[in-house]
């Protein structure tokens, strides 16, 4: 059986944005997420998202903040 090929992360998503989304999320109403595609910011999403899709590149590859931070950090 052969593994898919890891998709690469948007050199943008650095661990300085992912804390500090983390770190909005607990003081503000904000809930950003990142998509892992074309590096944009996603708003209103769920600190545990997964696979949901870019409003502006369309890919399935947007990933809550905290989701993020569990996984990179």
């Amino acid at each position: 059986m052969t593994q898919k090929p890891k998709r690469p992360i948007h050199p943008s998503i650095t661990k300085e944005r992912i804390v500090e989304a983390c770190e909005r999320q607990m003081t503000s109403l904000d809930n950003p997420g990142f998509c892992l595609a074309c590096g944009e910011e996603a708003d209103e999403c769920e600190p545990d998202a997964r696979r949901y899709e870019c409003e502006s590149c369309g890919e399935r590859r947007v990933y809550g903040a905290e989701e993020l931070a569990f996984r990179f950090l």
